[in-house]
């Protein structure tokens, strides 16, 4: 969604003419512009500048006397369910546009899209072609409340997803990533299936039968769905539950989630241990408000299309290293399955409009979580709010105002290195261009290592990355009994090794290893950098209250 179609320009406008009017607007774009007759097109670096150019240009400023007009460049074949209306009031009530979208078909998904404007913009899929298409004539110019909306297509990610049919790169291949896009740091393309895992939570008691003898169980369920599964049984010593992490297509997903739940029935009437055996579905808070909608509309329409029975945990149990919400579902295990589906595709929906909206925002990087291996910004209002991760995490206000140096040391395969800096030192200085934004250079990294084939096609880039902290504070990382630094592992699914005998260096630092894929380490640096302001905070504040002390 980062390609736009620049319409109602004169005949005689020329890439140069465009060039300026961007650089005027101060509007960051890509490549070159191809200029056609009357029209243009362009690519923006990510979604966040694509739709600021939108917003600042569209119907608002002129070139050789005409107001030009901007939207998002769709292909005719991924013009389909999608749509994106803009300019909408700020003030007006969900429940009146909600009616309003709802007289042109059946709407399947609303969501909110975060912008830097003052009117508030949503991408809408309805039901079939038709209903878009009867949509897109009758709101595009419709007046709500002095307020012109503005209607355009945006590509429909299950079109998008066919064959490639050998296209090229650049302008030729509409709507894909191009080389340098966020995609190459990490983030995930919007034309690609997001790998975003299943997690169950199962009774300890039933883990064993879901492995199977010497494991042939899981392997036969991996192999079957094409699936990727960790059993986190090892974790959390002696609790009645334990997460299991499905990593595949949403179909391989919902395919080992059954086989999975008919296990435990079988089990369960096996041994006579549960009359009944729910499933439940880990999904971080972030997105449980999207899940269960407008006065609870979304999760009512899922209970009764799936005939389930559907419960959420509460947001007391949320903790600063569990950020997790529990989706219980009960009915037969048919129905769960299709309830199964139904959730996390929403999941997966407001996962795909947050990485759109605000793509890599790396002051966003404390809202990473293991439930969807991805960058969530931590809310999907038009504004987005200071990151702060769940109830009872500390502010992150200190990073907002005066953000402070950070040093991360990544280790990559010695072969690797002549990928990294590139011919005639191309791509390491690229990468020196990221020296202030850490998140960024680290992810160009792992991607870099990923494109050029170092690891598998099916294998995650996983290396080791080094952290200097105050030795003082290395036992808060540890916590008591080595409970803060499982937890955190729990949590991020990456190795973290606080060595006890560590001599500190001439800083009085030492060093903490964080083993594990982008996005895995990436959470163990926000935790830690966390916890250390957490130190650092309290520290302030001792030393405050000394010297008040001593003045009395």
């Amino acid at each position: 969604m980062n390609k736009l179609y620049i319409g109602n320009l004169n005949e005689s406008v020329t890439p140069a003419d465009l060039e300026k009017v961007f650089a005027e607007h101060k509007i960051s774009y890509s490549g070159q512009f191809l200029v056609k007759s009357g029209y243009a097109f362009v690519d923006c670096p990510d979604e966040h500048w694509a739709m600021k150019a939108i917003e600042t240009f569209s119907g608002k400023v002129e070139l050789q006397g005409k107001r030009l007009e901007i939207e998002h460049s769709v292909p005719k074949k991924q013009r389909s369910r999608k749509i994106q209306i803009r300019n909408i009031p700020p003030q007006l009530r969900w429940e009146v546009l909600d009616s309003l979208l709802a007289q042109y078909g059946t709407v399947e998904n609303c969501e909110q899209v975060n912008t830097e404007s003052e009117t508030a913009v949503v991408n809408v899929t309805y039901s079939n072609r038709e209903q878009t298409r009867q949509a897109i004539m009758k709101l595009n110019g419709h007046q709500l409340e002095n307020h012109a909306l503005k209607v355009s297509y945006i590509p429909d990610e299950q079109i998008a997803q066919g064959p490639e049919n050998g296209r090229r790169g650049g302008f030729g291949s509409r709507g894909q990533p191009r080389q340098g896009s966020p995609v190459a740091a990490g983030a995930p393309a919007k034309q690609q299936q997001v790998d975003i895992p299943l997690r169950l939570l199962v009774p300890t008691q039933y883990v064993g039968a879901i492995i199977g003898k010497e494991g042939a169980t899981i392997r036969n369920i991996t192999k079957q769905t094409q699936s990727k599964i960790d059993v986190h049984r090892k974790e959390n010593a002696g609790a009645a539950e334990k997460a299991i992490s499905v990593h595949s297509t949403p179909e391989g997903c919902s395919s080992a989630c059954k086989m999975i739940l008919e296990i435990m029935h079988k089990e369960a009437k096996d041994t006579k241990t549960a009359d009944e055996v729910p499933l439940k579905i880990l999904a971080h808070n972030n997105f449980v408000g999207r899940l269960i909608g407008k006065e609870g509309r979304n999760l009512k329409k899922v209970e009764q299309d799936t005939e389930t029975k559907i419960t959420i945990s509460s947001l007391q149990d949320l903790t600063l290293y569990n950020p997790e919400r529990t989706i219980t579902v009960k009915g037969a295990i048919e129905n769960c399955c299709r309830a199964e589906q139904e959730i996390m595709k929403k999941v997966r929906e407001a996962y795909e409009n947050d990485v759109a909206a605000m793509s890599l925002q790396s002051h966003l990087i404390p809202g990473l979580n293991l439930a969807a291996v991805g960058l969530f910004p931590a809310s999907s209002s038009a504004v987005p709010p200071p990151p702060s991760s769940v109830t009872g995490a500390a502010p992150y206000s200190s990073f907002m105002q005066a953000p402070e140096q950070e040093m991360v040391q990544v280790f990559i395969p010695a072969q690797a290195v002549g990928a990294i800096i590139g011919k005639k030192g191309q791509h390491i200085k690229q990468l020196s261009r990221f020296a202030s934004a850490s998140i960024k250079a680290q992810g160009r990294i792992y991607g870099k290592l990923k494109e050029e084939n170092f690891f598998g096609p099916k294998e995650e880039v996983k290396l080791e990355t080094h952290i200097r902290v105050p030795a003082s504070a290395a036992g808060r990382v540890i916590g008591k009994g080595g409970k803060t630094v499982n937890e955190l592992q729990n949590l991020t699914a990456a190795e973290v090794v606080v060595p006890r005998d560590q001599t500190p260096d001439e800083n009085d630092q030492v060093i903490v290893k964080i083993i594990g894929h982008f996005y895995a380490s990436q959470m163990a640096q926000r935790k830690i950098r966390d916890i250390l302001a957490q130190v650092k905070q309290l520290h302030q504040k001792g030393q405050s209250n000394q010297a008040q002390a001593r003045r009395k």
